[in-house]
């Protein structure tokens, strides 16, 4: 699979799949062995059991998302993904926004995922200029 074509599957599954709080329709979009940082102070998660086991934790967490993805940037096999989420966590309306950066193995599956994004209280739109494809 093209780099650009499992960028876009990875988007659009995130979104159908965070949305509706589905684990192993998001594990499936990652090799046996990737790895995924999700914060920078925080011990990376490996392998697709290590995904597994860092979405369930939030899934657990968050309630009624609603999701927005941004469209990618691909790069040889690399891809910068922006997002947008509204949901609620431990009881309070919050939105995130961040950004994936991965690296695609030659079959399309996730080998690598580093993420960055900030979190703040209340629902809020993305900006004007910010453009969701999915």
């Amino acid at each position: 699979m093209k780099p650009v074509e499992a960028a876009h599957r990875w988007a659009l599954v995130w979104q159908s799949a965070w949305e509706a709080l589905d684990v192993e329709s998001i594990v499936a979009l990652y090799a046996e062995d990737a790895v995924l940082s999700t914060e920078p102070f925080r011990e990376a998660y490996r392998g697709q059991d290590g995904v597994r086991s860092y979405v369930s934790r939030v899934f657990g967490e968050e309630e009624a998302p609603t999701v927005s993805m941004g469209k990618p940037i691909v790069s040889g096999d690399s891809a910068a993904i922006p997002w947008w989420a509204n949901l609620r966590e431990e009881g309070i309306d919050v939105t995130l926004a961040g950004t994936s950066l991965l690296r695609f193995d030659v079959s399309g599956l996730v080998a690598e995922q580093w993420d960055t994004w900030n979190l703040t209280q209340g629902h809020h739109d993305p900006p004007g200029e910010w453009g969701p494809f999915a």
